[in-house]
């Protein structure tokens, strides 16, 4: 017997379903940051730094202060641990109350869903060029040297002059004449190179900069585009919406099952107890034949609490009993069957759907033959009328599957299959 797989979802259901999995996720960081935990991981940051500041401390103290630097760091450190275990504990209650909780947290929400609130407008995102908006920077003007400045040899004063000093004076300038002739030069050359490698680095700047504005260019013409693109993208959406609404409005089946997918795809479920949904809708008898496939007990935790042992430096985990676990999973099981035929017929205010007809199960490997299949772990058949009018803030699930003519595994933690022989249809009779 080959399990049954899940139904690919509809376009709007998909896009909906990842919106619930961000808000999800959001949701979940939102409430991390203010449940009592997220002060124990706090906590047990503090310690352990202060733990290890002991420990450096204990080793640099000196003999006589060593015994209590090692007392100290360890007396932190066992506060570190025993944080660290409160915060293991209260992500564990956490989980548990999101699992114990499957019912109630629907009941809390209206599962209609308006789908014009689903139509909207192109979004898009800034123009991020990055670098190529930034103009590239010219290369500096060169920093020349002064010019040679001739500086004509003094003149002899007094007897030097009498004796040959004009002469030597008058040669003396001419040397003084060569050498600032040269050295005139020799900075023409230098101010006509260096000026000749900045004509070059300017030209090689107008280029990379011609460059990169033929690349931003290009980068806006892309944005463009895909703006365009985007518009395009969300008109087509909005149509096809406005298309689903009004085949919705005259009954076409595959809007119907549409519609149904995207309330499902509502339904969040916790991390640790995921539930995927598969349906059909037959329009002559105005029922919705549904299968819900929750996890394997397996995967479902199982420990009771954790605590520290000293002695051994340990955290070691208490398990739950096995009837704890059974009544959690069952429990669970048991929610997630009302819990979707709550969400299904609240969500069609228009009354499209009169009557639901539910398999709750899980796929598994079959342990005799190694293929898959499907254990049924509830079916139940609900009319609108009849299950609008329970009141299930307060009723017990499995007396409501009972009392609905289900017919319900008697041990859904073993995965015993819950007895379908006389079919959906014929349960209550």
């Amino acid at each position: 017997m080959k399990g049954v797989g899940m139904a690919k979802r509809g376009f709007f259901a998909e896009l909906n379903y990842q919106a619930q999995q961000a808000e999800k996720r959001q949701r979940q960081q939102q409430a991390a940051a203010g449940r009592a935990h997220d002060a124990a991981v706090r906590a047990s940051d503090r310690a352990r730094k202060a733990a290890e500041r002991a420990r450096l401390t204990a080793q640099r103290a000196n003999e006589a202060d060593r015994k209590a630097a090692e007392k100290e760091a360890k007396r932190l450190h066992v506060e570190a641990r025993e944080a660290e275990v409160e915060e293991m504990n209260s992500a564990l209650v956490s989980t548990y109350e999101e699992i114990d909780r499957l019912l109630e947290t629907t009941l809390e929400v209206d599962d209609y869903v308006d789908l014009e609130t689903l139509k909207a407008p192109a979004v898009h995102p800034d123009f991020a060029p990055g670098a190529l908006a930034e103009p590239i920077r010219p290369p500096l003007a060169p920093a020349l040297r002064n010019a040679p400045i001739y500086r004509e040899p003094e003149a002899p004063k007094g007897l030097a002059g009498a004796f040959g000093g004009k002469k030597k004076h008058a040669t003396a300038i001419e040397v003084a004449k060569a050498e600032h002739e040269k050295s005139t030069r020799a900075h023409q050359s230098y101010v006509v190179e260096r000026t000749a490698e900045h004509d070059r680095a300017m030209e090689k700047h107008a280029a990379a900069e011609q460059d990169r504005l033929a690349k931003l260019a290009k980068a806006q013409e892309r944005y463009q585009a895909e703006c365009q693109q985007r518009e395009v993208d969300a008109q087509a959406r909005n149509e096809e919406l406005t298309k689903f609404i009004n085949d919705l409005a005259f009954d076409v089946p595959t809007a119907i099952e549409e519609y149904v997918g995207i309330v499902l795809s509502n339904s969040v479920y916790p991390d640790a107890f995921p539930v995927e949904h598969d349906h059909s809708f037959d329009l002559s008898t105005r029922e919705l034949t549904m299968r819900v496939f929750v996890p394997e007990p397996s995967v479902l935790p199982t420990v009771k609490e954790y605590r520290y042992v000293k002695a051994k430096d340990e955290i070691v985990a208490t398990q739950l009993t096995a009837k704890a676990q059974k009544d959690r999973y069952s429990a669970a099981v048991h929610e997630t069957a009302l819990r979707t035929l709550d969400e299904i017929f609240e969500a069609d205010r228009a009354g499209k759907i009169q009557s639901i007809a539910l398999t709750v199960g899980v796929n598994r490997v079959a342990p005799a033959t190694g293929l898959p299949e499907t254990v049924p772990l509830v079916q139940v058949a609900a009319g609108r009328d009849t299950f609008s009018q329970f009141n299930l803030a307060d009723v017990v699930p499995v007396e409501t599957l009972k009392h609905l003519g289900g017919a319900l595994s008697k041990n859904p933690f073993d995965l015993l299959p819950a007895d379908t022989g006389r079919g959906v249809r014929q349960q209550g009779k």
